[in-house]
């Protein structure tokens, strides 16, 4: 570093990181080689850093700014579309039965048990979801520490129970075809596997609420594409399982959600890498 103030102010911007901290010294060696500061002025270094280069240089790794309100747009439309997501739970998804049903194994012929529950439970990740959004639309930032780690949590339950439900499958146990047994086995872990390694690999890219909600998107995707597979072929009319048709036109948008909160990550490293060019 070049000067104690710089070198303090660093510290203080790198909250105990230090990658951050590493970071942003980078740019401050930056910035002097390049003449930014004022010559023969007072001014400290935080001066010159808090501008765009410090906020460029952290974009991938800091509070994420446009988390909330810069993203009002994007945040009204997922809000949009999570909300008609919050009614499937209680809409019938076969045989007459809703995800509601399922859980309470209210199931035709008494036939409920831990998978019906485990199958119906994550149905209702649509509410932490609208929670989300309705905080980046209305306050000043998407989700708190405590609200994340509660979040991650559920999530994380989630997908513990698709696992659990994937199993029978695994074990050739379910009774289904053998397409729909690849299909189930393709979508539920490929989903749960893929997005667990791209987060785990850009975890210093994604900003925290971005990946919680990359999260909560991989914990549903993985259990409603299963149902949809499962109870593709369910007799009854459009009405008994008006879930199923609802949930088959939501799961394409969730998934273009998340395959973009992915794709954010790696156009962030790509404009940095821009930047430091020029």
């Amino acid at each position: 570093m070049h000067s104690r103030p710089a070198a303090r102010w660093c510290e203080r911007q790198g909250r105990g990181n230090p990658a951050r901290v590493e970071l942003c010294e980078q740019v401050c060696r930056n910035a002097l080689e390049h003449g930014r500061p004022a010559r023969g002025s007072k001014s400290s270094q935080s001066e010159v850093i808090v501008g765009a280069d410090w906020r460029a240089a952290v974009n991938g790794q800091a509070d994420w700014p446009q988390e909330g309100h810069g993203r009002t747009w994007a945040n009204a439309c997922a809000l949009f579309l999570w909300l008609f997501a919050g009614v499937v739970p209680f809409l019938p998804f076969a045989l007459n039965t809703s995800p509601w049903d399922a859980v309470r194994l209210r199931v035709p012929g008494n036939q409920g048990n831990w998978w019906h529950a485990l199958v119906g439970a994550p149905f209702f990740l649509a509410f932490p979801m609208i929670w989300l959004r309705l905080r980046s639309l209305f306050a000043g930032q998407s989700s708190t520490a405590a609200g994340r780690r509660f979040l991650w949590s559920f999530a994380g339950l989630s997908i513990g129970g698709t696992i659990l439900v994937e199993t029978p499958f695994l074990l050739h146990l379910a009774g289904t075809s053998q397409w729909q047994r690849l299909f189930v086995l393709s979508l539920g872990f490929g989903i749960i596997f893929a997005s667990a390694a791209v987060l785990l690999l850009r975890r210093r890219r994604i900003s925290p609420a971005w990946a919680c909600i990359a999260g909560l998107d991989t914990a549903y995707l993985a259990n409603v594409t299963l149902c949809l597979v499962v109870y593709g072929g369910a007799p009854g009319s459009l009405s008994s399982r008006s879930g199923w048709l609802v949930s088959m036109v939501l799961v394409w948008p969730i998934a273009l959600e998340l395959a973009w909160l992915f794709l954010q990550s790696f156009r962030e490293d790509a404009t940095r890498i821009k930047s430091s060019t020029v």
